[in-house]
């Protein structure tokens, strides 16, 4: 391969970098910082602070504009959906057992986030690229029904799950019901919420539903909510990372409170002591 064969794929102004005829930069659009300043996507940040929720500030951050105040209220329930659920998901169990052996705070929550995989926080992006399959049916002339109809089809037909669908202690998730409920109050539901509430009936529909049960799970919830927002999938496991980690946090520290070093954690015995069932103040 000639010498100078990578260069020659380069663009034109890259190439004159590449040969040192101009200073070699590189660009970024999120933050920018000098004497006394910091610009987060233009605005700056001190005017944020205590003018935005963090959730809107994320939502500026990943997406390059301030969102609408109803943007930024379905976009806080979608991080609020994914704070925590319990000692039993894999990547909680990770993040006690390391905090057991007395290591720092940032080594239980990396444990923690290494713990996410495929089926625990990873199906958001996948199922954001399962709906936009199904959207480029219906823009080729097929109905959502059709289009879901062909979904739900050729996965069951290989025996694998829809994304976003099951789960292995909910048959009916409340948390993807009240996101997609919000999304509808607020009328920010559009195509990807309608193609996954109808992949929704067409599984409702199957002869066998009550003994295999499908219901719509939170990673679905947000796959749809977010690709009717305009996020690229690429971000979808990212904002489940961004959810879980306070619930990450609040479990270490527990561990390292209430129970002895180096214990054999086992989430099947673990007993709920805290604050029974209680509402909100009418206020909030």
């Amino acid at each position: 391969m000639p010498e100078n064969a990578t260069e020659d794929r380069l663009p034109k102004d890259r190439r004159k970098r590449a040969r040192g005829s101009v200073p070699d930069q590189w660009a970024t659009a999120l933050t920018d910082i000098g004497p006394n300043r910091i610009l987060i996507r233009g605005y700056p940040v001190d005017e944020l602070m205590g003018r935005l929720s963090f959730a809107e500030g994320i939502y500026l951050l990943l997406r390059g504009e301030l969102p609408t105040p109803t943007i930024g209220r379905l976009f806080d329930a979608v991080l609020m959906s994914s704070l925590d659920h319990g000692v039993t998901p894999p990547s909680t169990i990770a993040a006690r057992n390391v905090a057991t052996t007395g290591a720092a705070m940032r080594d239980c929550v990396a444990a923690g986030v290494v713990g996410f995989g495929q089926y625990h926080g990873g199906d958001i992006e996948s199922c954001m690229r399962f709906l936009a399959e199904g959207l480029t049916e219906v823009r080729g002339g097929a109905t959502y029904g059709e289009a879901a109809q062909k979904l739900v089809k050729r996965c069951l037909g290989t025996d694998h799950r829809p994304s976003g669908f099951g789960h292995r202690i909910h048959t009916r998730d409340p948390r993807a019901t009240r996101l997609l409920e919000l999304a509808h109050d607020l009328e920010l539901d559009g195509e990807h919420v309608r193609l996954i509430r109808e992949i929704e009936r067409v599984l409702d529909a199957r002869p066998d539903r009550e003994e295999h049960p499908l219901p719509l799970n939170i990673d679905g919830a947000i796959a749809a909510v977010c690709g009717d927002l305009g996020f690229d999938p690429e971000l979808g496991n990212s904002l489940f990372i961004i959810a879980r980690t306070p619930g990450l946090i609040a479990h270490a520290h527990e561990e390292w409170k209430r129970q002895h070093p180096m214990r054999s954690i086992n989430p099947k015995d673990c007993v709920y002591d805290g604050p029974p069932e209680r509402r909100l103040p009418e206020t909030r």
